[in-house]
């Protein structure tokens, strides 16, 4: 893309690498505006945000337009470092911005139509702490940019597909807690759905979160509100705060009073995620508890098999017989469930699996 502007700007390279300029990729057609951009901005920001122009000369750019995105907005994506395929099709991407590593999945499938489902990062790394997942040996690193988020879709667009955003699905369940960086991670839902970018509708883009309330909250009211997603994986306040210490902050019973302000749609679900851990969370009275918190709440129940990894030693994945018969207990008191294929995990890249050493690839 960066080459492609400078030809049509009759510029060289070099001012647009600045690593102050902020990413033209996280900018809507306004800020463009407001930021000086000449020519059509509509243009400038359809040009930018749809990969399928990239490779031919339209629509037209104004040269005017593209001199300026060239010398006063960095045009570098995400640079994709490695691809990793699996058995299933599944592939972990290793992105590079700003000297930093990051990971998300390219998840194809075709049940009724050909679609891909793309799991992004919101940070580099994670705070949270949680202990059944391999990012938070990394600690976090720094939040991503609303262009980096934007930047991990159109990257992988460009190198692995689809080639057009009708096929395309987005989860925030990669690397970081999104609603920590919510501001990015809204502005980047903004930019992603927006018309004459890939206009994705904010319904095919789910947002999950560890239970931070208050980004909850904010979520809630975000101009293209996205569908959520809780990562719960326990039924008392004792073994939820062992193993995921954002409950200290924030117990079950606020978590389960945000989700009863969450402003739903007809027929809309939020998606309660629940790792089965042998010992920890998959005895029978969890399985009443479970039924007992999500009593009036609008749900889709997703049971994940716990995928082992070199940070959680004490930890073993409940059996698929005990996940079975934990879904059935589950569906005959009158739960919505279902319980989640692992896609990837022969690479790594299945849930809780995605960690990338501190300046290095993995």
């Amino acid at each position: 893309m960066l080459e492609l502007l400078e030809r049509a700007a009759g510029a060289g390279g070099g001012e647009s690498t600045r690593a102050a300029s902020p990413s033209a990729f996280g900018l809507v057609p306004e800020q463009l505006a407001e930021r000086g951009c000449p020519g059509s901005v509509n243009n400038a920001f359809q040009r930018l945000q749809r990969p399928w122009t990239w490779t031919h000369v339209e629509p037209p750019l104004h040269q005017a337009a593209a001199r300026w995105l060239v010398e006063h907005t960095d045009l570098r994506l995400p640079e994709v470092e490695r691809d990793v395929g699996a058995s299933d099709g599944t592939t972990r991407v290793v992105y590079r911005s700003g000297g930093d590593a990051f990971e998300a999945v390219h998840m194809p499938r075709d049940v009724r139509a050909p679609r891909v489902t793309m799991c992004l990062s919101s940070q580099v790394g994670c705070g949270m702490g949680c202990r059944f997942c391999a990012t938070a040996s990394m600690g976090l690193v720094r939040n991503l940019s609303a262009g980096e988020i934007v930047g991990q879709v159109l990257a992988t667009m460009d190198r692995i597909g689809p080639k057009t955003s009708n096929q395309l699905s987005l989860v925030f369940m990669g690397m970081g807690e999104p609603l920590h960086n919510v501001t990015e991670v809204v502005h980047a839902i903004s930019t992603l759905c927006h018309p004459l970018g890939l206009g994705l509708s904010p319904r095919r883009i789910t947002v999950s979160t560890s239970g931070v309330v208050k980004g909850i909250d904010e979520l809630a009211r975000a101009p293209r509100r996205p569908r959520l997603a809780l990562s719960l994986n326990a039924t008392t306040n004792p073994t939820r705060t062992a193993i995921m210490p954002v409950n200290r902050k924030w117990d079950l019973a606020e978590l389960r009073a945000a989700l009863g302000r969450w402003p739903f749609e007809a027929r809309e679900r939020i998606t309660v995620e629940y790792v089965m851990l042998a010992g920890i969370n998959d005895a029978d009275d969890d399985v009443d508890r479970l039924v007992a918190w999500l009593d009036g709440l609008p749900h889709m129940l997703n049971l994940i098999p716990f995928n082992p990894h070199h940070a959680a030693p004490g930890m073993r994945a409940s059996s698929p017989e005990r996940v079975s018969e934990f879904a059935a207990a589950l569906h005959a008191a009158g739960c919505r469930v279902t319980v989640r294929v692992n896609r990837g995990r022969d690479v790594a890249a299945a849930c809780g699996q995605l960690v990338v050493g501190a300046g290095s690839g993995r």
